[in-house]
């Protein structure tokens, strides 16, 4: 996998020669691919694609699978079943699990295309409010269709920016951000990303997180 010169430059500046080579490692090594089962819809015994032995450490309906099927023509996913989602980003789950433990109102700023959101609705006490938001709208499109699939009643999804929930007044006990970045983490699954990642386009990331 060739990097852009400039990534490689910055990259190994910022981390040194020994963290930059275990960055590099993570980002050529061949991803698993794991999946979360969807708690109100769905039970271990009800998945019919290949699962491997192990189970996510961190959530407990985040599963490994032995190798990736065409999801496109299994129809528990599209009923929202499950969803696909890199079991670090399931890592959202430990953290809920472990420091929320009343009913909150809770805000996810940067919610598309709801991964991380449906990670935190599994994992939200009984009783909690979860607002999804996504500024670009046809992002906010894609959103709102898997907020539906995963079929949970108590979640609101809106297409604003931070600013405007600034002034709605609005009070969220939990607050999750995860703000557009530079994309190095895609590097290992689309071929585009490396293709499109430059110093300008990180800045870009910056502007943009300011504006909002």
């Amino acid at each position: 996998m060739n990097f852009p010169a400039d990534f490689e430059q910055y990259t190994r500046q910022l981390m040194g020669p020994e963290l930059y080579q275990t960055v590099v490692s993570a980002l050529t090594d061949e991803p698993p691919v794991s999946i979360r089962l969807n708690p109100f819809k769905c039970r271990m015994e009800d998945v019919r694609i290949p699962l491997a032995d192990g189970r996510v450490p961190w959530c407990n309906t985040g599963v490994y699978l032995r190798q990736r099927p065409n999801f496109t023509f299994d129809p528990l996913m599209h009923a929202g079943a499950y969803y696909v989602q890199d079991a670090s980003s399931m890592f959202l789950h430990r953290v809920i699990r472990q420091y929320v433990v009343d009913p909150v109102m809770m805000l996810d700023l940067c919610a598309a295309p709801g991964g991380k959101s449906t990670c935190a609705l599994a994992a939200l006490p009984v009783g909690s409010v979860l607002f999804c938001n996504e500024p670009v709208r046809n992002r906010a499109q894609i959103l709102r269709e898997n907020i539906v699939k995963f079929g949970h009643p108590d979640v609101v999804v809106t297409n604003n920016y931070a600013r405007d929930y600034q002034r709605s007044g609005l009070m969220f006990d939990v607050v999750l951000a995860d703000v557009p970045c530079s994309g190095e983490g895609m590097f290992r699954k689309d071929a585009g990303a490396i293709a499109e990642w430059s110093p300008a386009n990180v800045a870009h990331c910056d502007v943009c997180n300011e504006k909002s």
